[in-house]
C-alpha cells in the first residue's frame, strides 16, 4: 500500500496543479472577455475618438480591477474609425483587450509562466446622433 501511495502521490499533484492553473485560466479568460465588453460598450457612449479611447481604456481597467484580475501586462486596443462614418448610417467601435496573467504561483512542470489571454468586442454606435 505505501509503494502505491509513493507511486501516485507525485501524479496526482500534478494532476491537482492542472486542474488549478485550467480553472486560473478559465477565469482569467472570463474577465478578459467582460473587461473587452464594458470597453467597447463605454467606447460607443462616446462622442468623439479621444473620448472613446479615454473611455474604454478606463473601463477595461474598471472591470478588471472589479473581478481581482491582476494582470502582469494590459493592452487596450480601441478601432474607432466608426466615428468617421456619416450620420444615419451603420457603424461601429471594437475594443481588444490583452492580459498577461501569472502562472507561476502554481508550480506545475511543463506549464509556462504566464499566459496570454485576449478578448475583442463589437459594438454599435448610435446611427442618428452627432459624431
Amino acid at each position: 500500500m505505501t509503494l502505491e501511495m509513493t507511486i501516485l502521490t507525485p501524479a496526482i499533484l500534478v494532476l491537482l496543479g492542472l486542474v488549478i492553473v485550467a480553472g486560473r485560466i478559465e477565469v482569467a479568460a472570463g474577465a478578459v472577455a467582460q473587461a473587452s465588453a464594458s470597453a467597447a460598450r463605454a467606447a460607443s457612449l462616446a462622442r468623439t475618438p479621444a473620448a472613446a479611447d479615454r473611455a474604454a481604456r478606463a473601463a477595461a481597467a474598471t472591470s478588471l480591477a472589479g473581478q481581482g484580475q491582476h494582470c502582469a501586462t494590459v493592452s487596450v486596443v480601441v478601432e474607432t474609425t466608426g466615428f468617421a462614418v456619416p450620420v444615419g448610417q451603420p457603424a461601429q467601435v471594437a475594443a481588444s483587450v490583452a492580459c498577461v496573467v501569472d502562472l507561476s504561483t502554481v508550480a506545475v512542470p511543463g506549464i509556462p509562466g504566464t499566459r496570454m489571454l485576449s478578448s475583442r468586442t463589437v459594438s454599435m454606435l448610435d446611427r442618428y446622433r452627432s459624431r
